[in-house]
């Protein structure tokens, strides 16, 4: 198979062992520079061009899509998608998970565990806003952050008011949720491909830090997941229309809570607390699953 890997970071440790998985099974991949892509949006006719050459011939593409370039990189996909190329995870799926007010709306109408969460436009609500989340602590997110980034804990109902108004007063979209203290700063990410859970760690912060995040000194290690919490990462992933992605999920006093479903989940992390041969299982999936025009959308959502 020829298969295109969209992401500008071709030496993350994530990017090199796909390459080396897709190499290793006998097949091609091309890792290419999404922003470097241009298009031309001809009638029946879509094409990708990339240094000046039209890309032509992949059976499938693995969107890699760097937070930062999220419209620009979903343009591109679709157009993949609309060429017949089979994606790793449609751009549709893509533009759910990264957009965490729709994602959680998502998830709350399929009925899958959430920590209570509110959002409102009006400065002047922060005081209701603040009630129904339940109270300090809260923690504040933008809509739009990834890593860790733009995660604020609120230890008092002021400092949460405080935080909220300057956001809100910068015309900055975020989310409030309640603080699930009995985490006690760790989470479990479930690693799904093709419908199933095929690893899980356990990451806990860096010393004196709230946020989990492997990229800001967090540490992993092999968990063993409840069928509950098994149950919920896999919903979780139907409901985005993801097949590859990592669910996050809190330990929660009223059971698993998600807090995010990300959708280019790093391999190193769990592979080296797992042992496990994520990357391999990757592209298993593309072996098993990819057919020409084999997308929900065809680049139309």
């Amino acid at each position: 198979m020829k298969i295109a890997m969209l992401s500008r970071s071709p030496n993350l440790y994530s990017h090199k062992r796909i390459k080396e998985a897709a190499e290793g099974r006998g097949h091609t991949l091309d890792i290419i520079n999404t922003t470097r892509c241009y298009m031309n949006i001809a009638s029946r006719r879509p094409e990708v061009f990339y240094n000046g050459e039209k890309l032509k011939g992949y059976d499938a593409v693995i969107p890699r899509i760097g937070a930062s370039v999220t419209y620009y990189g979903l343009a591109v996909l679709r157009q993949f998608e609309m060429m017949g190329v089979y994606p790793v995870n449609e751009s549709v799926a893509i533009g759910r998970s990264r957009d965490k007010l729709r994602s959680m709306q998502l998830l709350a109408r399929d009925g899958i565990g959430l920590p209570v969460t509110t959002f409102a436009h009006d400065p002047k609500q922060t005081d209701e806003v603040v009630r129904v989340a339940g109270g300090a602590p809260l923690v504040i997110k933008l809509i739009e952050g990834t890593q860790g980034i733009g995660v604020v804990l609120a230890d008092t109902d002021r400092s949460a008011k405080s935080v909220i108004e300057a956001f809100r007063g910068a015309n900055i979209n975020i989310l409030v949720q309640e603080f699930i203290k009995e985490a006690g700063g760790t989470d479990i990410r479930a690693f799904v491909i093709g419908g199933k859970v095929v690893a899980a760690m356990k990451r806990t912060g860096a010393e004196g830090d709230f946020r989990s995040n492997l990229h800001r000194g967090g540490s992993a290690a092999l968990v063993k997941i409840s069928p509950e919490e098994r149950s919920t990462a896999i919903r979780a992933a139907k409901s985005m229309g993801l097949n590859v992605c990592g669910v996050d999920m809190l330990r929660s006093n009223h059971g698993a809570v998600v807090m995010e479903v990300n959708s280019s989940p790093g391999l190193e992390g769990v592979e080296k607390a797992t042992g496990k041969d994520i990357a391999g299982m990757i592209i298993e999936h593309i072996e098993k699953s990819a057919k020409p025009w084999k997308t929900r959308t065809k680049g139309r959502g």
